[in-house]
């Protein structure tokens, strides 16, 4: 069947595949876009998992500093230096420092959440229902609901990309690996809020008044 070459840009874009592979993956589909897209993301994912045993020590680290108040460094790792310099892989470094800036995850991915973290947030969970008068046997279920989900709200490859809130950083990753043809590994990143840890003068204002007023009639 013939495809027209506007519809396998269009398949190019959503998917950042190659124009040949997308002609395929529509000629496989009947020409069926959504379908084609289910196999190139299905082709995709095993080609990332194969890139993922390979070893990533180059890259770059990147970082974003907001009106000097908060600052972000990230190491991002790729198998060469080529694709280091390259401008996709540039642009997927300050993406994700910005995106961090923004987002504020605490983990990169899911496994590095400790035990100690969860068991802590599942108290807090279960206190707030009990404020909020939920039956004691309905709050085990919603907490273990909960904590099923606190990844997609503190782990970075979880998170909704604040660039685009179509893909989660882990699509965009993978996104970015097929399109350079390497693995790349988020290794580690770090976030800076000025004044963090620094404890502040609070000024009590009535305290200042009664000073100021001391002594007068």
């Amino acid at each position: 069947m013939s495809i027209s070459s506007s519809v396998i840009r269009d398949l190019r874009e959503k998917t950042g595949a190659g124009m040949m592979d997308c002609k395929k993956a529509l000629t496989e589909t009947a020409g069926d876009f959504e379908k084609a897209v289910d196999f190139l993301r299905k082709k995709g994912l095993a080609a990332v998992q194969k890139k993922q045993s390979r070893i990533a020590s180059e890259g770059t680290i990147g970082s974003y500093v907001h009106d000097g108040k908060i600052g972000v460094l990230v190491e991002v790792n790729c198998e060469t230096d080529f694709v280091a310099r390259n401008s996709d892989f540039q642009l997927f470094v300050k993406d994700l420092a910005l995106h961090i800036a923004a987002a504020s995850p605490m983990y990169v991915a899911a496994d590095e959440i400790d035990e100690a973290f969860k068991k802590r947030e599942a108290e807090i969970y279960a206190a707030q229902l009990r404020e909020q008068g939920k039956p004691e046997q309905m709050i085990e279920k919603i907490v273990e609901g909960k904590i099923k989900k606190l990844a997609e709200d503190v782990c970075l490859l979880e998170q909704k990309f604040v660039k685009d809130q179509n893909k989660t950083i882990k699509e965009y990753l993978q996104e970015t690996t097929l399109k350079l043809g390497e693995k790349i590994d988020i290794r580690r990143f770090v976030k800076f809020n000025l004044g963090d840890g620094i404890e502040k003068k609070q000024d009590n204002l009535s305290d200042e008044v009664a000073k100021l007023t001391s002594g007068t009639h």
